[in-house]
């Protein structure tokens, strides 16, 4: 999976643009199969079209009026498939919207950040900052744990796994500069850009953790023996790597 991910992302423009998309309409499918069990029937359909044409917007580069367009267009045909199919309804529809919006918007604005002209910079300040967190966290809260962030939510989180995570970034900011991975970024931004990138990444993995109790679920799909679904491999890269791309445009980047 590293080696066909590495390739999509370096190959080209499309093959960056397809990753994600195939990545949001698994994650899509995740979803709509998931609300089954609260016996929610959402009209998966639209947000794989809506996802399909999101990646059609990015590979053309298209405005940013198309894509408030695309998810008008995408609202108004959740609504309508709860108008004419009875086993969508009201409440189907509702949620259909919902998947427009997470996960469904936030790859599109994945797509969106892989053909612009800093998406080398985003991704790697925001998955490498990302994984030196998720990994110091997890060790951090096993060795140091005891006080819980979010017991309701993800029992097994703690605040000092979330320190140790937070301080890990900021190290994976610094060995980013120090390597010269992405010479042209001063010391500041990447420690500054990793640091916060990864702490939306740690909400993005409370907010997936939040819509699994809501589920009842451990894990949205068996898609990866072992680490679950697309979703759950996914939740803290679809908050980080938007927010390392905000933050790398306010320190003027790309710009």
């Amino acid at each position: 999976m590293i080696t066909v991910t590495l390739a999509c992302v370096f190959l080209s423009e499309i093959t960056r643009v397809l990753l994600f998309g195939v990545a949001g309409v698994l994650c899509s499918y995740e979803y709509s199969r998931n609300m089954e069990k609260l016996h929610v029937y959402c009209a998966a359909w639209v947000m794989y079209v809506y996802i399909s044409i999101q990646a059609l917007l990015a590979i053309f580069h298209f405005g940013a009026i198309s894509y408030i367009a695309c998810f008008t267009g995408g609202i108004y045909l959740a609504m309508f498939s709860g108008i004419v199919h009875k086993k969508v309804s009201g409440t189907g529809a509702i949620y259909t919207v919902a998947g427009l919006a997470y996960p469904g918007v936030i790859f599109g604005v994945l797509m969106m950040i892989s053909v612009s002209n800093i998406w080398l910079e985003t991704l790697v300040l925001g998955a490498l900052s990302t994984w030196a967190c998720d990994a110091f966290a997890l060790f951090g809260g096993i060795r140091f744990g005891k006080h819980k962030i979010a017991p309701l939510v993800s029992p097994n989180k703690s605040l000092e796994g979330c320190i140790c995570g937070a301080a890990a970034s900021v190290v994976a900011g610094f060995l980013i500069w120090l390597l010269r991975l992405l010479p042209h970024i001063p010391l500041a931004t990447c420690i500054i850009t990793a640091l916060v990138a990864s702490t939306l990444g740690q909400i993005g993995d409370l907010a997936e953790s939040l819509m699994k109790r809501m589920i009842g679920t451990k894990d949205f799909s068996n898609l990866i023996p072992g680490h679950g679904g697309m979703f759950d491999r996914a939740d803290s890269l679809m908050f980080s790597i938007p927010t390392a791309y905000i933050c790398l445009h306010i320190a003027g980047i790309g710009i």
